[in-house]
């Protein structure tokens, strides 16, 4: 099959060119891939920064869309040509993926397979965050950092659902604009306009139950400061840095909690068990169409350079989508 490589040179160049096929195991089905959507982990991958985990694929990619091309002998709740999406540890990027078949969901009627690649990897990050990890409760308010990202229009959307208020960060006013549309009560520009206060201002001096940070860094303090009494804030991700210095003091007053996370390094038996909590709770909005995956491109497979550059540039609202087949 034809899959993604990524050449040992200074660009860390992305090629299109031949590799072996994945091989079916029992309980896995074999999906001919029509979409993978991009994500930063992917970038981090290809720096050479973010190995895949112990026996997954090496290959990019860690969500796609498709069709069911081989069934393994011990899978019976699927069949042949069933249009699929799922979340992978790896080996998106190309023909033909091997999904254990405990992790598909279908993919609804009237979505395109660009649509349905964009779902598994920012929904499930985002539920397992802010509703398992954090524990977000009815009526509590959450603040997603990141807002216009996957992650963050998959956040706004299942908050708003759960009747959450939320409140985002976001890098410019076409992205604050985007996010209120899709139903943020509350968006700030965090390159004009101090997120401490804003938030501050908005809640009356309350602050915020549960915060969704992909920051981290020096954004650790500032996030401390408008948690509420036993807030939690969840760090998914270290784009401001790994290190960070905090009172310790005002953490143990609050009664909070600094939560870090990852989904992708996890059990396969969890990674079930997510996905099918999530299934339970959000699946009849995605249905419905309450629910949708917000798309800002979309990519040939062997433009996957130019998609990964625009990923980089901090320029999408949304997800970024290779199409393949």
């Amino acid at each position: 099959m034809l899959a993604i490589q990524v050449v040992d040179d200074e660009a860390r160049t992305l090629v299109w060119k031949n590799v072996s096929d994945p091989v079916c195991g029992r309980e896995e089905v074999l999906v001919d891939v029509c979409a993978a959507a991009l994500n930063r982990a992917d970038l981090l991958q290809r720096a050479g920064k973010y190995p895949a985990p112990y026996g997954a694929s090496k290959i990019l990619g860690l969500e796609i869309a498709g069709r069911i091309s081989m069934l393994g002998d011990q899978v019976h709740d699927w069949k042949l040509d069933d249009r699929v999406c799922a979340l992978l540890p790896g080996g998106g990027y190309a023909e033909r993926a091997v999904v254990p078949a405990a992790m598909l969901m279908p993919i609804p009627e009237d979505w395109s397979y660009e649509q349905a690649s964009s779902l598994p990897e920012c929904f499930l990050t985002a539920f397992v965050n802010i509703y398992i990890e954090a524990g977000l409760e009815s009526g509590e308010v959450i603040l997603v950092h990141g807002g216009a990202s996957g992650i963050g229009t998959a956040a706004i959307q299942l908050a708003s659902v759960t009747g959450n208020p939320v409140i985002v960060t976001a890098s410019s006013l076409e992205k604050v604009t985007a996010c209120t549309n899709l139903g943020a009560d509350l968006a700030i520009n965090y390159r004009k306009h101090d997120f401490v206060e804003k938030v501050i201002s908005y809640t009356n001096g309350d602050g915020v139950d549960v915060i969704m940070d992909i920051v981290a860094g020096s954004y650790i303090e500032r996030n401390i400061k408008i948690l509420k009494s036993k807030g939690r804030l969840v760090v998914i991700s270290t784009l401001g840095g790994v290190r960070a210095e905090i009172d310790l003091g005002q953490l143990m007053r609050l009664r909070a909690r600094i939560i870090g996370s990852v989904l992708r390094s996890r059990s396969m038996l969890e990674k079930i068990e997510i996905k099918q909590r999530f299934m339970d709770l959000f699946w009849p909005h995605i249905v419905s169409g309450k629910i949708l995956p917000v798309i800002d491109s979309i990519y040939p497979i062997d433009q996957a350079m130019l998609a990964h550059q625009h990923m980089h540039d901090n320029r999408n609202i949304g997800k970024i989508v290779l199409k393949i087949q």
